[in-house]
């Protein structure tokens, strides 16, 4: 029996998560695919809410100048198995992505493996970003490279166990040609795009670290900041605590009310308006994004889940 239990705990330490070989590709830069890429890494899918050094003292935490794609340790606050780290992923060689062929950011983006082998902690959301067309993720990939390369040396994920162990069975490998739906079939595509933003990732409340399926899109999720505690909202189309009651002009509105920030800088936040939802990024969506987006959020199931967005304020904030 102990040989039994010695081989199982060598084989989960020495195994590998499930991986195929990176694409032996070149992506081809055009200006109309970095413009592209730049949509997804800067709004859409929002890499960089982690990759990039931000001020989250104000409203929506802008990236501080300069600080676009370096990379960030997460917080102690945040109660994650041990130090995680969203690394540099400008085109530094030394501290960055500089020395990655695009076939191996590519599978690390939608598959969770990096370039030695190594599965990827899934708070970067490999699961949703598998869904991701072949076109898209050679467009962020193209955008990625003209970063600006920044040295900005970061310490390594050093998981806690079992947590180390457990997520090498998180990456999965892309098979086939993946393709985006028609922009003329608005559910598929808004669909599409809820899924590469990772909205249920953030919006789906978790039990031992694995979302609840009958929860979601009905938030309930926990995140806490050095600037405070915040839950996400229930955003199924639930008329008294989800956004069933939304107009689809009033759902662009929402988002079109940041605006403002992002091109000038969010106010200060105290621990009662403290907020990551990504307004400042999101606000610059298109609207037609955020109409297909808003047309798939109100066939999901409604969830009867209210939620208070931050514990112990006067008022739930969104």
């Amino acid at each position: 029996m102990l040989s039994i239990v010695v081989i199982g705990a060598a084989w989960a330490v020495l195994r590998h998560p499930a991986a195929v070989p990176p694409k032996e590709i070149t992506v081809l830069s055009t200006p109309e695919r970095i413009e592209r890429g730049q949509y997804l890494f800067e709004h859409l899918s929002d890499c960089s809410g982690c990759h990039s050094d931000r001020d989250f003292s104000r409203l929506g935490g802008p990236v501080k100048p300069g600080g676009i794609g370096v990379g960030m340790v997460m917080p102690d606050e945040m109660g994650l198995p041990g130090v995680v780290v969203a690394p540099n992923i400008t085109p530094d060689p030394e501290t960055g992505l500089g020395k990655w062929t695009d076939g191996e950011i590519i599978r690390a983006i939608r598959e969770g493996v990096d370039r030695d082998g190594n599965a990827l902690f899934p708070f970067m959301p490999y699961q949703h970003f598998r869904h991701m067309s072949d076109e898209d993720v050679e467009a962020l990939v193209a955008y990625m490279r003209k970063l600006t390369p920044v040295r900005h040396p970061l310490p390594r994920t050093e998981l806690a166990l079992p947590v180390a162990l457990m997520i090498k069975s998180a990456p999965q490998p892309v098979t086939g040609e993946v393709k985006s739906p028609s922009r003329s079939d608005g559910l598929a595509y808004g669909k599409y795009l809820v899924e590469i933003a990772g909205c249920a990732g953030c919006h789906t409340v978790q039990e031992h670290g694995q979302p609840v399926a009958s929860m979601e899109f009905a938030g309930g999720f926990e995140f806490r900041m050095p600037q405070g505690t915040v839950l996400s909202s229930n955003i199924t189309p639930d008329v008294e605590t989800g956004i069933g009651s939304w107009t689809e002009d009033g759902f662009v509105s929402r988002f079109r009310q940041y605006s403002e920030y992002a091109e000038g800088g969010g106010s200060p936040v105290s621990a009662e308006t403290f907020t990551l939802m990504p307004w400042l990024a999101y606000s610059k969506l298109t609207d037609e994004d955020l109409r297909v987006i808003y047309e798939y959020l109100r066939t999901v199931k409604p969830v009867s889940h209210k939620v208070q967005t931050h514990p112990g304020a006067a008022a739930p904030q969104r």
